[in-house]
């Protein structure tokens, strides 16, 4: 057909699953109510619960005037300006509405966290009890629901709901979903509908993923994208384990049940195999469903040896309890939920559980409540948080930044099971959740703040000021460096004053498009094929393969937004083995909006398979510090095998397209 430009499977994504701000050093409302309500965050997520207090719009002015959205099926209010739902398929699940009333807790869980008005006495059963609220609690809140229960999220309703959102007003794009591995550039839907919104003027900020701490799994990887990591903060759930020994293990856990100090028997699930059911030795220490022996656990706190699952094997076994020793030591950072009294240990302390239960004829212990450690060893990246480096282009520094995202309270769908288990009765109207489902709308939250102070600022200049005003990440907690944490962990004051911001239009994409798969088109006349270095972004990268030398130049171009008349000058850290060139050393402006270029050479002798290098290119003018890192790394040849686009699209677009802009 005449308007169709291209075709591409409707693949399913997936839901990438208030302290914080505190931890972050920022009180919301700084900004005036007005500026801030002039703001309108759209959500694509899994609905919203509107009744939650988060919600309430008390003290609101009608919406802005600039507003065309709609309600469907649910009632708005002054804080929620627009609600819409899409289900292309028609299938609606017995535990779903169709509406966009959330059923499954997590999209009134990022709303809320990037947008949800203060709510004194909030907590999750009496854990992490203060106030909760979003980073701009008197932003709009628009609601996209694109994700079902059971269904997930797919390309034709994300699409629909781009369109929508954009044709509707909102000034930033909260996506809190992704694919499991990259998508190239043209079969993916949040890629595409985030160019649409880039042309109009809409900063799109995505999840990173949760397939950490494998290299080469960061997901939402488009240049026009801000994509968060996930990392920690100050605050951890402990739920304890006491032997009759009197040995105490510390677990990390969220953890409401109540034991009351009271000893119960102890179990190792790996004895109590429920064989006539088929199951037999790895089934039963997982603590899979039906896995058990009701006859051997019953009343019984049983430890289970995996990361799998919600532990109901053990409440359909009408066990008491759970003690999660897990195999894999890096996953004991996240603090779950259980359906029943549970807590994980580390793997050292669940042998001498299993040695304690083995070696004593009549083991008992607890599982005391949950309560709220300090973790002084924040902030450091999640292990659940995916890493770079960019599969699609390796020159593109991907995930851009960190904002919290473990062990976070917020608003929540009152019938969805805070633990996911379909055995977990319990009503929350606040929960504790992690991913980079949860630092990606702390992000969102930080770039509608500078919206609102910045209302002209482009979606590019908006992501340079949040990436270049980072706070430095600790390396030696993160032994990925920068593809685990981008540019640094977001600093939400600092991100409205950054002194320069690196600037982007759509032509600029549409060059970086053009230059990394060589297409001969009308938008890419007189274009050089080459690498992705001379795209105006806030972070440099130098992928090297192993054999070969270092040899790469960038050019920036950076734009005054602070003092009219300033003088910056650069300064340069990087290991020795790796030389690094910048001209010219010093940038001086007359006027707002002045723009000076420079270029940066790197340069350094073969590099075979060495870990990455990391520096940074600093522009200073006595006030202000424009941090950008640098990194030089090694892959292997053709290690990056994943294009940005299909392979017949590197060839040519077909007869019904003749440039980029059709296609985004």
């Amino acid at each position: 057909m005449e308007r169709v430009i291209s075709v591409i499977p409707n693949h399913k994504l997936h839901l990438h699953t208030t302290h914080s701000w505190e931890f972050m050093d920022f009180s919301p409302g700084k900004i005036r109510p007005q500026e801030e309500g002039n703001i309108v965050i759209g959500f694509l997520d899994s609905g919203i619960w509107p009744e939650s207090e988060s919600f309430n719009d008390e003290g609101m002015s009608p919406p802005p005037a600039k507003w065309k959205g709609k309600c469907h099926n649910i009632t708005c209010n002054n804080k929620i300006i627009g609600a819409r739902y899409y289900n292309s398929e028609g299938l609606y699940p017995t535990t779903e509405f169709k509406s966009p009333r959330d059923a499954i807790g997590h999209g009134t869980h990022t709303s809320s966290t990037a947008a949800g008005r203060e709510v004194d006495g909030a907590s999750f059963l009496g854990l992490a009890k203060g106030t909760a609220t979003g980073g701009v609690p008197n932003a709009r809140i628009a609601v996209y629901k694109v994700c079902w229960d059971m269904l997930g999220c797919s390309n034709a309703d994300i699409l629909a709901a781009f369109d929508d959102a954009i044709a509707d007003g909102v000034d930033i794009l909260s996506m809190s979903l992704g694919s499991d591995d990259p998508q190239p550039f043209f079969d993916d839907a949040l890629a595409i509908g985030a160019f649409h919104a880039m042309k109009h003027g809409v900063l799109s900020s995505a999840s990173a993923g949760n397939s950490g701490p494998s290299p080469a799994t960061a997901s939402n990887l488009a240049p026009w994208m801000l994509t968060v990591a996930a990392s920690s903060m100050d605050r951890k759930f402990i739920s304890q384990v006491v032997l009759g020994n009197g040995e105490i293990y510390p677990g990390i856990a969220v953890n409401s049940f109540k034991l009351n100090g009271t000893s119960f028997p102890l179990v190792w699930a790996g004895d109590v195999a429920n064989y006539s059911g088929g199951n037999g030795l790895l089934n039963a220490k997982n603590c899979l469903p039906g896995s058990l022996n009701s006859n051997k656990i019953a009343g019984k706190i049983v430890l289970c040896n995996s990361v799998l699952g919600d532990y109901t094997g053990v409440v359909m076994a009408n066990g008491l309890g759970a003690i999660v020793s897990f195999p894999i030591p890096f996953l004991i950072d996240i603090a779950l939920s259980y359906p029943l009294p549970a807590t994980q240990v580390k793997t050292g302390d669940g042998d001498a559980i299993l040695e304690y239960i083995r070696t004593t004829e009549n083991p008992i212990g607890t599982i005391l409540v949950g309560e709220t450690w300090k973790d002084i060893m924040a902030p450091y990246v999640a292990s659940f948080s995916s890493r770079g480096p960019n599969r699609l282009n390796p020159e593109i520094l991907k995930p851009d930044i960190t904002a919290p995202g473990l062990d976070i309270l917020a608003a929540w769908s009152p019938v969805a099971s805070p633990s996911g288990s379909p055995f977990d009765t319990r009503k929350v109207k606040f929960n504790v959740i992690s991913g980079t489902s949860m630092s990606c709308p702390h992000a969102s939250a930080v770039a509608a703040y500078v919206k609102a102070l910045h209302p002209n600022w482009s979606p590019a200049a908006i992501k340079s000021a949040i990436m270049t005003t980072a706070n430095v990440m600790d390396p030696r907690k993160n032994d990925d460096h920068e593809f685990a944490y981008g540019a640094g962990h977001v600093n939400p004051l600092a991100a409205t004053n950054p002194g320069l911001v690196y600037n982007a239009s759509e032509a600029d994409y549409i060059h970086f498009l053009c230059k990394i798969t060589g297409e001969s088109n009308a938008s890419c006349d007189g274009i050089v094929p080459g690498r992705a270095w001379d795209l105006n972004y806030p972070t440099f990268g130098v992928a090297v393969e192993d054999g070969q030398s270092v040899n790469a130049t960038f050019t920036r171009t950076v734009t005054n937004v602070a003092s009219a008349n300033s003088t910056y000058r650069v300064t340069v850290q990087m290991p020795s083995s790796v030389n690094v060139e910048v001209h010219p050393k010093e940038l001086s402006f007359s006027t707002v909006g002045e723009k000076k270029t420079f270029t940066v050479k790197v340069s350094g002798p073969k590099m075979v398979e060495q870990p990455i290098q990391s520096g940074t290119i600093v522009w200073k003018d006595g006030v202000h510090v424009v941090r950008s890192p640098l990194i030089v790394y090694t892959i292997t040849p053709n290690s990056m095998t994943t294009s940005p686009f299909r392979p017949t699209e590197r060839i040519g677009f077909g007869a019904n397209s003749n440039n980029w802009n059709m296609h985004f």
